[in-house]
This record gives structure tokens, C-alpha cells and sequence, in this order.
């Protein structure tokens, strides 16, 4: 009698045992009663009835993330490469997670393996590589609403790596290396051209400011011969012998510059006759106006020439 006593008892506490149920923060449970769904498990203590009901299904509710290995796709331009992802997601219906498909995890890699194949198809190559947020926009759309009925939010799909062949890989290095050459060549151009274009303009600016000096020159010397000129006619106008002193001026600065031809690396052999010198001068003399005026002195050689 106490041996079936303590079996009883044992059988009942190991009932009791079953019976609790104690689900953690994060994670919900479902509950069949004889293979039928009866109730959701929500995080705490809970109590069943073992062997009429059964936890079927345990999950937690957070985030998780499926690593998605890579795989061959063909790229628009029928260019082979590898590509894998990086899915995060999370049940948000536990009930559809577990009857509106056999195995969610499984089924969430497939449909990313698909739609991944098909998102590289609709580019090219070089597009791949320039539109990945583009493809991972595309990605969590199509997941996020094919996931749905199953009770799965995609929260987020990241492509990680695109890996071309080792042909393609080459032959894109040396497009790289051509066009990087190529713009070092536009470069060193453009930069000639630069180079070219601002000697010009320093050429033209330097003649342009050698132009403006010798004008400059010019105009100060024509102010300085004037008003030389000026003085020589005011003295000339105010003094009586100012005329004979113009007058050997103008013999010696005749006489200077036949010097002058004589002595210059170009010159030429030239023959004077002393005696149309006084008239050359008399010509000089002609355009003074003051050496016409009346009581002006006649000219005369300051010296004596030589006759021929």
C-alpha cells in the first residue's frame, strides 16, 4: 500500500512538475490543446495540462539576423559574380510564424537568395557596384512584403560583398589603370595650356607696360624739350647776345654729328665740303626768328675751316 502511495505521489509531482511553465522575457510560446492551437504564452509562469496540451512552439519575438552565403549571379551584361547578404527581421506574429509556413527561417534564405539574384539581374555590372543602397532599398520592399503573411517584419537587408571573376577582375583593372592615365594625360594638358596662357598674358602685360613707359618717356621728354625750347626763346627774346651763342651751338652740334656717323659701327664713308657748312647753318638759323629780327647780329664761323 505505501509502494503504490509513493508512486502516486511521485506521478502526481512530476504532473505538477510538467504542468509549470515558465517563459522568458523576449519569447512567446503556443500552446495545442489535442493538436489544435488554444492559446499564446506570453513571458512569465504559466500552467498546462500535460498530455492533453503541448507547447509546439517556442520563438523569441527579437530581432535576429540570417547571414545569406554567397552565391552566383548574373549581372544584365551577362556577367558572372558572387554576392551575399545580411538579413535582420523578427517575428511579429507568432501564430502565422508557425502555421502559415513549415520552417520560417529557411523559407526567409530562399526567398533572400531569389530576390537577391533578381535585383543583380536588372543591372549591369558597373551598376552593382554603384547602387547598393539602391539594391538594398529594393531588397527589404520585396521581402517586407513577402514575409508578411508569415508574421515576419524585414527590418533591414544589407548586401556585404560582390565578388566578379577573376577574368572580369583583370579586365577592370586595366580599364581603371587606362582611364587613370587617361586624366593624368587631360591633366598634364590642361595644365600646359594653363601654363602657356598665363605666360602670354605676362607677355602682354610686360609689353603692355613697357608701351605705357616709353609713351610716358616720350611725353616727358617732349615737356622737357619744350620747355627748353621756351627758355631758349625767352633768352633769346631778352638778350642780345644770346644770338651768337645759338648761333656756335648750332655749328657744333653739326660738326658732333658728323662725328657721330663717322664713328658709328655702321657707318659709311661720307664726304663733306667745309665750305656748305656756314650755309647749313645759315639754313638752321632761318627757322629762329629772332636771328632775323633787326639788330641781330650776322652770323659768322666761330673758327676758321680749312678751305679745300
Amino acid at each position: 500500500m505505501d509502494l503504490i502511495s509513493g508512486a502516486i505521489a511521485i506521478f502526481v509531482a512530476g504532473y505538477l512538475f510538467n504542468s509549470v511553465k515558465v517563459i522568458n522575457q523576449g519569447d512567446e510560446a503556443l500552446v495545442e490543446r489535442l493538436g489544435k492551437f488554444n492559446r499564446k504564452l506570453s513571458p512569465g509562469l504559466h500552467i498546462i495540462f500535460p498530455a492533453v496540451e503541448n507547447i509546439v512552439f517556442r520563438e523569441t519575438i527579437r530581432e535576429k539576423v540570417i547571414d545569406v552565403p554567397p552565391q552566383q549571379c548574373i549581372t544584365s551584361d551577362n556577367v558572372s559574380l558572387m554576392a551575399d547578404a545580411v538579413v535582420y527581421w523578427r517575428i511579429t506574429d507568432m501564430i502565422r510564424a508557425r502555421y502559415a509556413v513549415e520552417d520560417v527561417q529557411r523559407a526567409l534564405v530562399n526567398l533572400v537568395l531569389t530576390a537577391l539574384r533578381s535585383e543583380i539581374g536588372r543591372m549591369e555590372l558597373d551598376q552593382t557596384f554603384s547602387s547598393r543602397a539602391e539594391i538594398n532599398a529594393r531588397l527589404l520592399t520585396e521581402l517586407d512584403e513577402a514575409t508578411d503573411p508569415w508574421g515576419i517584419k524585414v527590418t533591414r537587408v544589407e548586401v556585404k560583398d560582390i565578388q566578379p571573376s577573376k577574368t572580369v577582375q583583370n579586365s577592370m583593372e586595366a580599364q581603371m589603370a587606362a582611364e587613370r592615365e587617361k586624366r593624368a594625360a587631360i591633366l598634364k594638358s590642361e595644365g600646359e595650356q594653363q601654363s602657356n596662357i598665363n605666360e602670354a598674358t605676362g607677355q602682354a602685360r610686360a609689353q603692355i607696360l613697357r608701351a605705357e613707359a616709353e609713351k610716358q618717356e616720350r611725353i616727358l621728354r617732349a615737356q622737357g624739350q619744350a620747355a627748353a625750347i621756351k627758355i631758349i626763346a625767352d633768352t633769346l627774346n631778352n638778350n642780345s647776345l644770346a644770338a651768337e651763342a645759338l648761333q656756335f651751338l648750332l655749328a657744333q652740334s653739326y660738326l658732333d654729328m658728323g662725328s657721330k656717323v663717322g664713328t658709328s659701327p655702321n657707318a659709311k664713308v661720307v664726304f663733306m665740303d667745309p665750305n656748305s657748312i656756314p650755309g647749313a647753318v645759315q639754313g638752321m638759323l632761318s627757322m629762329v626768328p629772332d636771328s632775323k629780327t633787326e639788330g641781330s647780329t650776322p652770323w659768322k664761323m666761330p673758327y676758321n675751316i680749312p678751305q679745300s
